[in-house]
């Protein structure tokens, strides 16, 4: 059965007062939630999202993992929009989502937004997600240059997002791994910031929690004006394994999730 040996960090930074990032590092799911900059209540975004998938990700073992993304990325804006209604001030609240689930030997990956999700083979990084970004929409026409983003007054803004004002079609595909592979989910606190050649450095440091700790450090080393979190993952054959995984910046505090009680009322 394939799972993950992992590790992970999340810090606020250097110039936010909190963390808006969400995240979970699980041997079987990998999350990472991001709050969207500027918008009300991203915290809450990010921690709901991240709660709402995890919870139906770990109590539906026999679910398809493609299949049980899907319906979690919908489940979650019905949460964020019943928390909007709830409180005036959650108006307009959003969040990325990047997630990576195993299911025996399949591995999905989820994407809205623009938090990252990377592969390391063989010396060589690879992203295996795309931006849903206006930078990255103006890159695929022509109308922009990969080197112009960094320094493009639009680069942060995200084309689409979990929140509750209306469903969001999510990215969703099977990874091709193998054992041995190296992955990393990362908010844009890394990217934004730290070079992709600088983060394959990073990520060469064999135990993955050093290596999550160095990527951290090398953006808040680079200015730190984001919340950065980044998880560092390596997949493995082995017996099943039981925990309850870690969680990550937002999702330290339960009071920010809309409703945990919910979850249950989603169930297949």
């Amino acid at each position: 059965m394939l799972r993950f040996s992992y590790g992970a960090a999340s810090h606020v930074g250097l110039v936010r007062e909190h963390n808006e990032d969400a995240g979970f590092a699980g041997p079987y799911l990998q999350l990472v939630a991001d709050g969207v900059g500027g918008a009300a209540a991203g915290e809450v975004a990010s921690a709901t999202t991240t709660y709402v998938v995890t919870a139906l990700a770990m109590g539906r073992p026999d679910q398809d993992g493609a299949t049980l993304l899907a319906e979690a990325v919908a489940a979650a804006h019905r949460e964020l929009q019943r928390g909007a209604r709830d409180d005036e001030a959650r108006q307009g609240m959003a969040t990325t989502l990047t997630a990576v689930l195993v299911r025996g030997d399949r591995v999905s990956l989820v994407q809205v937004g623009d938090s990252r999700a990377y592969l390391v083979r063989e010396g060589e990084l690879l992203r295996l997600s795309t931006d849903q970004t206006l930078v990255q929409l103006l890159v695929e026409k022509g109308d922009l240059r990969p080197d112009q983003v960094a320094t493009h007054p639009f680069r942060n803004v995200v084309l689409r997002s979990v929140n509750g004002d209306e469903p969001v079609e999510p990215a969703l595909r099977e990874l091709d791994l193998v054992v041995g592979d190296r992955l990393l989910l990362c908010s844009d606190g890394l990217t934004d910031l730290v070079p992709e050649p600088d983060i394959l450095r990073g990520l060469t440091i064999e135990d993955p929690d050093e290596a999550a700790a160095a990527l951290v450090e090398l953006a808040l080393g680079a200015g730190g004006r984001d919340n950065v979190t980044c998880l560092v993952s390596d997949l493995r054959d082995g017996p099943e394994v039981k925990t309850d995984g870690r969680l990550l910046g937002a999702m330290m505090d339960p009071r920010l999730v809309v409703d945990p009680a919910a979850i249950r009322a989603v169930g297949p």
